[in-house]
C-alpha cells in the first residue's frame, strides 16, 4: 500500500522532503498527562530528538522542568506558557478501567473535558501562536461495521462517541482565538510495556487466547513508535490542524490480531469468547469497546506525507515482541 511521502525520522533541524516546512530547531513542549504509558514514551522521544520538555503536574514540582497546575480550578500559573511552542494534552482517566459505574462514566468525561477546557482558555489568552495537540480517540466514530472511516466521517453513537465529541468541543476557545489545534483520534497503541497489549499477552502466553465475539470486527491500532513519531511530526513539520486519525493504514480484524499474536508467541489460539459472555461480564458500554468495529484510515496523515514505519498489525507486533 502506498504511504505517501517521507515521514519525520531524520534529525531535528532538517527539512523533510514531502512535508510542509515548519520548525527546524529545538522546540519547547508543555505536556499534560505525561506520566502514563503514552506520555512517558512521548516525553522520552521528544527529549531524544533534542526538544525541551516541561511537564504539567498536580503535585508539588520535583524539578525545574515540572510546573504545577490545577486543571479543575485556577488552571495554569501565569508563566507556564512562556516560550512554549507546543502544548500536548494527554490527560484523561483510563478507558480500560472496570467497571464503568455511573460515577466512573462521569470521571471519563470530566477528566478529559475539564483539563482540555483549562488549557484552551490559557491558549486563548496567551497572546501569541502556540499549537495545541490534544488527545482524542477513534471511539468518536462509534461502531460502524465495515464502513471505511476517515477524518471526514460523521460521529457515531454510544457513550464513548459522546465523550469524544465533548472532548474535542472543549478545544473551542483555543480554536476560536486562532490557535492551531490538532485533535489526535488515537487507535489502540500497541506495545508490550503498557496499554491494551500488556494484559492481552497473559492469556495468549498461557495458550488460552482467542477471538472475541465473531472476530470479524475491525481493530484499529498503531505501534507506540509510530504514535510518538506522528505527534512529533505534527508538531515539527505539518500544517495539518483539526482531527487526525492516529491509526495504522492497513486495517486488521480481531481475528487477524488473534492469529498474529499466536504466531508471534508460538501459542495456540483455538479459544474464543462469545459476544454474549463479553456483554454479561463487562456491561454494554465497556463490552462495546471489544465488540465494536472501526475500520479507520489515517487519511490526513497519509495525504500530508507522513510515512508509517509499522503500517500493519504484524509489523506492529514484531516491533515490540521479542523474536523467538
Amino acid at each position: 500500500m502506498a504511504l505517501g511521502g517521507l515521514g519525520c525520522c531524520g534529525a531535528v533541524g532538517k527539512a523533510v522532503t514531502g512535508a510542509t516546512p515548519g520548525h527546524y530547531g529545538p522546540m519547547r513542549f508543555l505536556l499534560a498527562g505525561s506520566s502514563g504509558f503514552l506520555g512517558t514514551a512521548l516525553r522520552r522521544h521528544l527529549a531524544d530528538a533534542g526538544h525541551e520538555i516541561r511537564q504539567l503536574v498536580r503535585r508539588t514540582p520535583a524539578s525545574p522542568e515540572e510546573v504545577q497546575w490545577f486543571p479543575y480550578g485556577v488552571g495554569l500559573p501565569p508563566t507556564a506558557l512562556d516560550d512554549v511552542d507546543v502544548v500536548v494534552n494527554l490527560s484523561g482517566a483510563p478507558i480500560g478501567h472496570w467497571p464503568w459505574t455511573s460515577s466512573y462514566k462521569r470521571t471519563l468525561l470530566n477528566s478529559r473535558v475539564a483539563t482540555t477546557q483549562t488549557l484552551a482558555r490559557a491558549l486563548r489568552d496567551v497572546g501569541r501562536s502556540v499549537t495545541l495537540i490534544n488527545a482524542s480517540a477513534v471511539g468518536y466514530y462509534g461502531d460502524r461495521g465495515d464502513e471505511l472511516l476517515t477524518e471526514e466521517s460523521t460521529p457515531g453513537d454510544g457513550l464513548l462517541a459522546d465523550v469524544v465529541r465533548h472532548w474535542e468541543d472543549a478545544t473551542a476557545r483555543a480554536r476560536e482565538a486562532g490557535q492551531r489545534v490538532v485533535m489526535i483520534r488515537t487507535a489502540v497503541v500497541l506495545d508490550r510495556s503498557g496499554g491494551a497489549l500488556k494484559p492481552m499477552l497473559v492469556p495468549f502466553r498461557l495458550g488460552v487466547g482467542g477471538t472475541i465475539g465473531s472476530g470479524r470486527q475491525w481493530f484499529p491500532s498503531i505501534s507506540l513508535n509510530d504514535y510518538v513519531r506522528a505527534i512529533r511530526w505534527l508538531a515539527e513539520y505539518g500544517d495539518v490542524d483539526g482531527p487526525v486519525n492516529l491509526a495504522a493504514p492497513e486495517p486488521a480484524t480481531n481475528a487477524d490480531l488473534t492469529v498474529a499474536l499466536g504466531r508471534a508467541l508460538r501459542r495456540p489460539t483455538v479459544m474464543s469468547v462469545p459476544a454474549a459472555a463479553v456483554r454479561l461480564a463487562l456491561g454494554r458500554d465497556l463490552s462495546g469497546q471489544l465488540l465494536g468495529s472501526l475500520k479507520v484510515q489515517p487519511r490526513r496523515l497519509l495525504d500530508a506525507g507522513f510515512e508509517f514505519e509499522q503500517p500493519d498489525l504484524v509489523s506492529q507486533l514484531n516491533a515490540t515482541l521479542p523474536h523467538r
